[in-house]
């Protein structure tokens, strides 16, 4: 089988072989091709702004790790059926996007509110319990309430916000990771944008400064699990308690 080939890291589809030289679409099609390590050594490439695009549409922590490992699931499943009209990172991308809206949709019925970041039950300061690494509080307060904010926003208007101004996606990209047209994208952009004006208009002059305070992507996050199997069916969820990215 091909998995049995991908244990012991011979042949094009090897484990081993394809990670270290593999692009993220011979990563796709060995995970197809039965390759038990693929799955996961592509989720570990892109991780990260995998989880800041779902933390941030959703901006509950709880909910964006349901989110993203549904979209995981989905893209595991999916995978065949990849047509490769798109780079398998837009790809990966439309799918958390999607489970996201998806749970949003689905809570706007009973809306709840979310403990702050940071605010966690009383403990002993270890594991779960304990209080997680925070901005300066100026800065993290600003940043809740530029959470708060986008969250008031419709759900398009959001998705496109929080990949376009807090995540730096080009455009063109967003347009292919939302599925719709440029236009409509920067549409989306203009009337998210006019909204924060007014709502945050009392932090700074204008929504793209107050949108500044959201902390930035960083390019790693070593405490992040990565216990991702591809055929074992163990699931990824993200450490709630690990410093956003």
């Amino acid at each position: 089988m091909g998995a049995a080939t991908g244990d012991a890291g011979s042949g094009r589809t090897g484990g081993a072989a394809v990670s270290e030289t593999g692009s993220d679409l011979d990563l796709l099609h060995a995970h197809v091709a039965g390759d038990r390590h693929a799955f996961g050594e592509l989720f570990q490439r892109h991780r990260d702004r995998l989880w800041a695009v779902a933390l941030r549409t959703l901006g509950d922590r709880e909910e964006a790790a349901d989110a993203l490992q549904d979209a995981m699931l989905s893209a595991h499943r999916a995978a065949a059926r990849f047509r490769g009209d798109a780079a398998v990172t837009t790809w990966l991308h439309r799918i958390v996007v999607n489970a996201c809206l998806d749970r949003i949709r689905r809570r706007q019925a009973h809306p709840t509110v979310p403990l702050p970041d940071g605010v966690r039950e009383p403990s002993d300061g270890h594991g779960t319990g304990g209080v997680e690494p925070a901005a300066p509080v100026r800065d993290h307060d600003t940043a809740l309430v530029v959470r708060e904010a986008l969250a008031t926003l419709p759900i398009e208007q959001r998705a496109a916000l929080v990949l376009v101004d807090v995540q730096g996606y080009p455009v063109a990209e967003v347009a292919r990771i939302l599925g719709v047209a440029e236009g409509t994208v920067k549409s989306r952009c203009a009337r998210g944008r006019a909204r924060l004006a007014v709502l945050l208009g009392h932090l700074r002059t204008g929504s793209d400064e107050a949108l500044s305070e959201v902390p930035a992507v960083t390019p790693g996050n070593p405490g992040a699990r990565r216990d991702v199997r591809s055929g074992s069916g163990r699931s990824w969820r993200p450490d709630v308690n690990q410093e956003e990215t």
